[in-house]
């Protein structure tokens, strides 16, 4: 099957490659708009870029009126943002952060997230979550449909005992993100597999092959 994607609408050309393009990390990205409200959404067009400087991407499609979604509005305000990665245990209240909440509510309140104070920006970060990285804004990019933030890391906050420090490694054993695969659906990241120069093996989350990065 060849599809020329000139030939197809905007739509389907996502569809195609939201559900193909899998699976994608989750960034659940909290903002604090120019009221003082935390608001808090995921979004799964997200990744790292680089280390030097320490920069991640997300992007956020635009609305059909025309207007941005409040994560961006806040972000293009403000310029800062604070990046967390959700896991299993708080999966399905990352979901609902993703409903239509009015601009005055927010999202931590509805869901029963709790907000802490950043080190170094405005936007709380989410105690709930394991890893959460304070950003500010990098550099912007537009296209038609899209923003594209590009993010600088300022500050790294993880759930005690989830690094080890003496040798700058994540324990992926305590460690247990969840993917967006499509929809509604997402993907844990328990069934993990080592390949090496004899071939691969499947390994259990506990495998000392897999444990750290």
């Amino acid at each position: 099957m060849d599809i020329d994607f000139t030939q197809i609408t905007e739509y389907q050309r996502y569809k195609l490659m939201a559900s193909l393009i899998v699976p994608r990390p989750i960034a659940l990205i909290t903002t604090v708009n120019e009221d003082g409200v935390v608001n808090a959404a995921p979004f799964s067009m997200f990744n790292m870029l680089g280390e030097e400087p320490p920069i991640v991407m997300v992007s956020i499609n635009r609305l059909q009126d025309g207007l941005m979604k409040h994560t961006a509005a806040n972000i293009v305000r403000s310029r800062e943002f604070v990046v967390h990665l959700p896991d299993e245990a708080m999966a399905e209240q990352m979901h609902r952060c993703g409903d239509n909440f009015p601009a005055d509510v927010s999202e931590l309140a509805a869901v029963g997230l709790t907000p802490v104070p950043s080190k170094q920006v405005a936007p709380p970060r989410i105690a709930e979550a394991p890893v959460a990285f304070e950003c500010t804004l990098y550099e912007l990019l537009e296209t038609t449909s899209r923003q594209i933030f590009i993010g600088q890391v300022r500050s790294l906050h993880a759930r005690e005992g989830l690094i080890d420090t003496a040798s700058w490694r994540v324990r992926l054993q305590n460690y247990f993100p969840v993917g967006r695969f499509g929809a509604s659906f997402y993907v844990n990241t328990r069934d993990r597999f080592s390949i090496d120069g004899k071939g691969s093996e499947t390994a259990s989350a506990h495998s000392t092959a897999i444990d750290e990065i």
